[in-house]
């Protein structure tokens, strides 16, 4: 269970090959599946770049955050990079995701480095929601 100190929600219609906004209007994408899955390759994003992107930034944040604690001036070069993968999963039972990041801290010695970047994996909720596997719950809307 967390406290929640912010909730925002977004709307998808037609699934990959619609749009998805969010409820304030402040992101609209349009949906385009990737050739790689069968699709047009069209212009537009999909789900995993919008989760890579979200990913990325949130790490860079809790890095950001975890930096200032320790008193560290991270480089003004500094950038987090997300790769997100996905496919069918083993067991046939539909899709799973896989996600790697790779941080890249120009000029800071390897131990400082690894330690911010290992403390940011544990402070980043994306990265706590992927190892703890996180039950998501679903409903119906009335």
């Amino acid at each position: 269970m967390i406290k929640k100190l912010y909730t925002t929600k977004a709307i998808s219609t037609g699934g990959r090959e619609g749009s998805v906004k969010t409820e304030d209007g402040a992101l609209e994408v349009n949906l385009s599946l990737p050739k790689e899955m069968g699709g047009p390759g069209a212009e537009g994003n999909n789900p995993e770049q919008l989760f890579a992107a979200g990913y990325a930034a949130c790490f860079n944040s809790a890095l950001q955050n975890v930096a200032g604690q320790k008193k560290v001036k991270l480089p003004a070069e500094t950038t987090v990079s997300a790769t997100v993968g996905v496919g069918p999963r083993d067991d046939g039972e539909g899709f799973g995701i896989e996600a790697e990041l790779t941080v890249s801290l120009p000029g800071l010695d390897r131990e400082t480095a690894e330690a911010l970047v290992n403390q940011a994996h544990i402070v980043c909720p994306y990265s706590h929601a992927l190892r703890v596997s996180y039950e998501v719950p679903v409903s119906v809307a009335d």
